[in-house]
């Protein structure tokens, strides 16, 4: 259960540090706009546009995989087979992140299959 927690703390943080690439990429485009930060993400491009979409992705991301993890707690499921695809959800997701911010489109696109898969699988265990 700790390894189910623990895989849980960090996909809850993967969209919070995905931002730190956004922000630099609106700090390039004129300083970062606190005021409306929407609309100067919507102007961002390359880089910017991709990790904004990384950042995006890691929070529905993060509802699947919630939901399943929490799943499985509640219905005292927890097995080596669910710790194991929680691992495997965060690597993908740590390495989804990556692809995303260096454009490697079929490298994360893959990952993304795995991530879901895992989630799924993690779910799987509490029935």
């Amino acid at each position: 259960m700790t390894t189910l927690l623990a895989c849980l703390l960090l996909a809850m943080l993967l969209p919070y540090l995905a931002k730190a690439p956004v922000a630099l990429a609106m700090a390039k485009l004129g300083g970062y706009d606190n005021h409306h930060p929407r609309s100067q993400q919507a102007r961002l491009e390359g880089f910017g546009a991709r990790a904004l979409a990384a950042h995006q992705n890691a929070f529905e991301s993060l509802l699947i995989f919630g939901l399943a993890v929490l799943a499985v707690l509640a219905t005292d499921s927890a097995n080596g087979i669910a710790e194991g695809a929680a691992v495997v959800h965060i690597v993908a997701r740590l390495g989804y992140q990556f692809a995303y911010l260096y454009d490697k489109d079929k490298l994360r696109s893959s990952l993304w299959f795995v991530g879901i898969i895992a989630s799924f699988t993690i779910l799987a265990q509490a029935f």
